[in-house]
């Protein structure tokens, strides 16, 4: 990160080991085909936003799938940000962790966060945010590494540190199934429901053998995927969260 600005960079969103085998297909890591299937699982939609858009790719999708939609990246990375203008994207280069998106409450039908939230410390705020714009029955598509993948799991069954949180890398948080989806339902009760769930990439094996395995056993993949559809009007529900349990470490919260 540069300063709190959370952008997309040169580096790889995603964390392998270095050590990780030429045979391993690392795009399948970013399950560009479950977040695809995600947006058109939501459709008709209006407006779509992606946040840390990077190179376009989930934006590529939802233009694919929703060719009347208004497309909304939000993105700070100068390179990406002037691919995205030129193709036609509506840009705001903005801190995610800290600053309002510039949208009104209640009017976007579809928010895509694919490799993003496990760079913020800021949790709560982001998903305030993404509450606040998303109508009620629009769904929130997400995509993290998985810190119970396979692989995981067997690297700390023998002491050694989970690849996708290494303190050597760009992660900030590690996520499960049941934390990613604990953690919408603790601090909005009743808010979402899981409308769709899939894994992505299976390490350390090669990708004739990741897609199937991912499918079958999506808990234990290299990266896990979720469609929330958002069930009640929102109010301030996760920022209320950290004030009202006392959370020993101060995040923002707004002004």
């Amino acid at each position: 990160m540069s300063d709190t600005l959370i952008q997309a960079s040169p580096r790889p969103a995603v964390q392998h080991p270095p050590e990780a085998p030429s045979f391993i297909d690392t795009s399948l890591s970013y399950g560009r085909s479950s977040v695809a299937r995600f947006v058109r699982d939501a459709a008709p939609a209006r407006i779509v936003v992606d946040l840390g858009a990077g190179g376009g790719a989930d934006l590529d999708s939802a233009r694919a799938a929703l060719p009347d939609a208004t497309l909304h990246a939000v993105e700070s990375y100068a390179p990406s940000v002037d691919a995205l203008r030129a193709r036609g994207y509506i840009v705001h280069a903005l801190d995610i962790e800290r600053d309002r998106l510039p949208l009104e409450s209640g009017s976007v039908d579809i928010v895509i966060a694919n490799q993003v939230l496990e760079h913020t410390k800021e949790l709560f705020w982001i998903a305030h945010e993404v509450s606040r714009v998303l109508r009620v029955g629009g769904s929130f598509v997400v995509g993290v590494p998985n810190l119970a993948s396979l692989h995981n799991r067997v690297l700390l069954a023998f002491g050694r540190q989970p690849t996708q949180i290494r303190s050597a890398s760009a992660h900030v948080r590690g996520f499960t199934r049941p934390d990613l989806l604990g953690f919408f339902e603790d601090c909005f009760p009743g808010g979402y429901r899981t409308a769709g769930f899939e894994g992505g990439n299976f390490y350390p094996f090669p990708a004739v053998l990741a897609r199937p395995l991912a499918r079958a056993f999506p808990t234990l993949a290299w990266g896990i995927f979720a469609r929330l559809v958002k069930q009640v009007p929102y109010e301030r529900q996760f920022l209320d969260y950290p004030v009202v349990h006392r959370l020993e470490t101060r995040f923002h919260l707004g002004d």
